[in-house]
């Protein structure tokens, strides 16, 4: 839900770094995997319960990430590059709460295991809308320099990283926090079963 506005206000700043970094020659996939090993780093801070280091390696990781595109259109969009960056960010998406639940396996791990069952509701559906919609040729408006027809929601990249954000400054609400987003999660998996199911009704 807030990924084009936030996109909008740092696509130019973003372009202009990957600008910088496409003519020193650093490629896209170079950039994507730098980033999922910070994103990594991160989960590992988190777990050895060091969450302001985590947060801090998170951010880095999730710049990365959206540099790793903008490399790429300027120098060359690849299929490769954009299922590597796709497949590595939802494993980086589920390091955090798994993270969380290693630190505090007491308080946080039904938690934890209630916001990764609905990380696979928003996961699957997402793939799901996205292969279908390539065999039909649909593009979207929303997210038009996406590798893959990108289907929104109420849980999208900045939604989570303010969610990972906030359990970082405040670990103890780990649970309150998780719940809730598991929540808005499930309504996120509704409205793309929704809109697969008529988007993608068979023409006659």
């Amino acid at each position: 839900m807030l990924d084009r506005p936030v996109l909008a206000l740092a696509g130019p700043w973003l372009d202009r770094l990957a600008g910088a970094l496409a003519r020193r020659g650093v490629g896209a996939d170079a950039v994507t995997l730098v980033g999922f090993g910070v994103g990594l780093a991160a989960a590992l801070a988190i777990a050895l319960q060091r969450p302001g280091l985590g947060l801090s390696l998170m951010l880095a990781s999730r710049l990365a990430d959206g540099l790793d595109g903008a490399i790429a259109r300027r120098t060359r969009p690849t299929d490769r590059g954009a299922f590597l960056d796709i497949a590595l960010d939802f494993v980086f998406y589920a390091s955090v709460p798994l993270a969380f639940a290693w630190a505090d396996p007491a308080a946080n791990a039904l938690p934890a295991a209630v916001l990764l069952f609905a990380f696979m509701g928003t996961a699957s559906s997402f793939l799901a809308f996205a292969v279908m919609a390539e065999r039909r040729g649909l593009r979207s408006t929303a997210h038009p320099r996406k590798g893959l027809y990108y289907l929104g929601g109420l849980t999208e990249g900045t939604e989570t990283l303010a969610c990972f954000a906030a359990m970082c400054l405040w670990p103890a609400a780990f649970a309150p926090l998780a719940l809730g987003f598991a929540g808005l999660c499930g309504l996120t998996w509704l409205a793309r079963l929704h809109a697969g199911w008529t988007v993608l009704r068979d023409a006659r």
